[in-house]
Order: C-alpha cells, then sequence, then structure tokens
C-alpha cells in the first residue's frame, strides 16, 4: 500500500495560554476565530502579536487557537537569526530551557523566560490511519517529496491521536526549499 500524506506548510505563529492573552489584549478577552486549520478544533485567530528579540521586532504574528496551558513562540531558523536567539529545534510543547521572548499586543507586554522554537517536522494521524500505515504514536519515518526540487525528509516524528486528521507540518523555509504546496501529497516511506 502507497501510504500518501498532504503536506501543510507552517509559518511563525504563537500559542498563548489564557493568563497571556489577557495580559496582552485585556481581562477576559478570548480569541476570535478566523480560519479553521487542519486539525479539527484548530484554528488561525484574527489576533497578532510584536515579537521582541534581543536584535530585532517581527512585527503581527499571527495567533493560533485555541488558548494552551502554556505560552509557545514557533519560529523558523531564519526567524531565529533575525530575532538574535538561537531557538532549538523540539516537538512542539517541549519547551523547557528554550529562549524567552517579549511580545506585545494591544494591551500589553508579556515576558516569556522560556517558549520559542523551531516545531521539529511531524505528522498527525488518526489511531485509524496510523493502524492503516502501519505506524503509531512517537515512530519516526522518512517521507518522500516528488518534483523539480523533490526530496527526502529523515527525521519525521508520527504523532497519533483521536483528535488528529492525516497531514504533515514543515516549517515554511523547508517547505520553500523543497519547492512544496499545501495541500502536496508525499508518501510515507
Amino acid at each position: 500500500m502507497e501510504r500518501k500524506v498532504p503536506i501543510g506548510l507552517s509559518n511563525k505563529h504563537i500559542h498563548v495560554s489564557q493568563a497571556d492573552l489577557e495580559a496582552l489584549f485585556g481581562k477576559g478577552y478570548e480569541l476570535t476565530p478566523m480560519k479553521d486549520l487542519s486539525q479539527p478544533g484548530q484554528y488561525a485567530s484574527e489576533e497578532k502579536l510584536d515579537i521582541v528579540g534581543p536584535k530585532s521586532t517581527i512585527k503581527g504574528v499571527r495567533i493560533l487557537g485555541p488558548v494552551r496551558p502554556e505560552t509557545q513562540v514557533e519560529l523558523s531558523i531564519g526567524d531565529g537569526f533575525s530575532l538574535g536567539i538561537k531557538a532549538p529545534l523540539r516537538n512542539s510543547g517541549d519547551t523547557a530551557g528554550s529562549p524567552g521572548l517579549k511580545l506585545v499586543g494591544p494591551a500589553g507586554e508579556v515576558e516569556i523566560d522560556h517558549g520559542a522554537i523551531v516545531a521539529a517536522r511531524h505528522i498527525h494521524m488518526s489511531p485509524e490511519e496510523g493502524e492503516a500505515f502501519g505506524l503509531k504514536d512517537k515512530d519516526v519515518v522518512s517521507v518522500k517529496l516528488d518534483g523539480p526540487r523533490g526530496l527526502i525528509f529523515d527525521n519525521v516524528l508520527v504523532r497519533v491521536n483521536p483528535d488528529f486528521r492525516l497531514d504533515m507540518h514543515l516549517d515554511v523555509e523547508e517547505g520553500n526549499a523543497a519547492g512544496a504546496k499545501n495541500g502536496q501529497m508525499a508518501t510515507i516511506l
């Protein structure tokens, strides 16, 4: 069986805790969904923040919802260089020991002491999709992307959860290097 997976390119974005959301936008503030994302219940919000690093500021970075237990900033390697930090390559949620940044919103600022990462490439899938592909949560696979700039991505983490649907997330720099487009199909090797 050929194991095909759609590609989803992920640009820099921010996940916020409720406490940080209220510090940045005001007491009792709730995110405003703008567009649903590939994973059920996940969305791009209308809200944006400025990210301030030691070297520069990146303005207008979108918050993804819903709120999370901890604030996390997902960057590309190039974004980290621009901001003047060395964000480690990590699985989403693994923020311990990562650099902090300042986030600026319309009602205030928040200084996070950790939370800036470069998200590792990964594949979301449901348990049924995992079973069909012969994969389980935390497996690591290689994925082949065909095309004029085609290549093989190694060290792709498989994330299996009943709330997920099939989608491979690459950061925008990796996707651009491979000439990938959102929705393009790749093959799990």
